[in-house]
């Protein structure tokens, strides 16, 4: 297990295409401080895209472990295109995918999936954890991929779109859709 033996010296921060790029180069190099500071810059957003895929904390788990050694194997061949996010959340969604191949299993996210998640949150009051785990709930499956891809992936909705496969204006109308619900249930 690389990732949690390194997480000791790198604190959380948000960080720019630019810094993960950086990062990447780093890791490209062997350089295991820079996976470690992608790591937790990048996994609560691969956490949420893998669970929002696969419905399954325990499968998203796996698939968050699988992922950065992924990036490990696969920096090398990496090449900046300032989409840093992009690239990594289309490893981690070709993980999901393997995964569900797999499994031959597709189920709904109930809302004790996330609940673990959300504990773990920092600055978050046990009252705020309750009502994003019964917002979330309220979203469709299609919604929540997206809402969590733009929202916490800090992905654009253009490149939502391509990572999902859908049409450009349906991820927009999706968004606009499931914010709107969310705005009514808030």
């Amino acid at each position: 297990m690389l990732i949690p033996c390194l997480l000791s010296t790198v604190s959380p921060a948000a960080e720019t295409p630019c810094a993960l790029d950086e990062h990447l180069a780093g890791v490209a190099l062997g350089q295991k401080e820079s996976l470690s500071r992608l790591y937790l810059s990048t996994r609560d957003a691969v956490y949420g895209f893998a669970l929002s895929l696969l419905k399954n904390p325990h499968d998203a788990e796996d698939v968050l472990q699988d992922a950065y050694l992924a990036v490990w194997n696969s920096a090398p061949g990496y090449r900046s295109q300032g989409k840093p996010m992009a690239w990594l959340l289309t490893i981690v969604r070709n993980l999901c995918l393997q995964k569900l191949r797999e499994r031959q299993r597709q189920s709904d996210l109930p809302q004790e999936s996330w609940e673990p998640w959300l504990r773990d949150k920092e600055g978050m009051t046990a009252e705020d954890k309750a009502v994003l785990a019964e917002c979330m709930a309220r979203l469709t499956d299609e919604e929540r991929h997206i809402v969590v891809l733009h929202a916490v992936g800090g992905l654009r909705h253009r490149e939502t779109a391509v990572l999902l496969g859908l049409p450009l204006s349906t991820v927009l109308s999706k968004y606009a859709r499931a914010l709107k619900k969310l705005k009514e249930h808030l």
